[in-house]
């Protein structure tokens, strides 16, 4: 694996201001939409969306851990970066998959279970730069390979 570059200059107070504008948007939510029964049958919809998509296209362990089901040996092209958690499950290819990797992913499986069907709108408003997203910036980003590790 390619070492992680250094995080430019900034990116910490951008990563603070994404996740308070984050927490901003959380306040206009019905609150029926969110920890509810509502968000947990989204959250069993995404796992059952995974899972699917993880036994069609993975080539490898299918393990469960860190409360994860782990789909590995995934094409590439089947998940973003280095992997993708979809509900309770963690779409990757044949990277090492760490403890730490888990413990990022199991924040975003804790995600899934508080936005439910939201998750995947959210994610996309909160753009593709892992430094400025703020699901990323809550999973931690040492433990999501996105900083290197003792980056304050």
């Amino acid at each position: 694996m390619s070492p992680i570059p250094p995080p430019p200059t900034g990116w910490r107070a951008a990563a603070d201001r994404a996740v308070a504008r984050g927490r901003t948007w959380d306040r206009l939510i019905p609150r029926i939409l969110l920890d509810s029964p509502v968000s947990r049958a989204g959250y069993w919809y995404g796992t059952a969306v995974g899972w699917v998509w993880g036994t069609l296209w993975s080539t490898g362990r299918i393990e469960r851990r860190a409360g994860l089901w782990v789909f590995r040996g995934m094409p590439g092209w089947t998940f973003a970066r280095g992997g993708v958690c979809v509900g309770g499950c963690f779409l990757t290819g044949d990277a090492r998959v760490t403890d730490q990797l888990l413990q990022h992913e199991s924040v975003h499986k804790r995600q899934w279970e508080r936005y439910g069907f939201l998750m995947p709108l959210l994610y996309l408003f909160a753009g593709r730069d892992p430094l400025r997203n703020r699901f990323e910036i809550e999973a931690g980003l040492e433990d999501g390979n996105y900083l290197p590790r003792g980056t304050r």
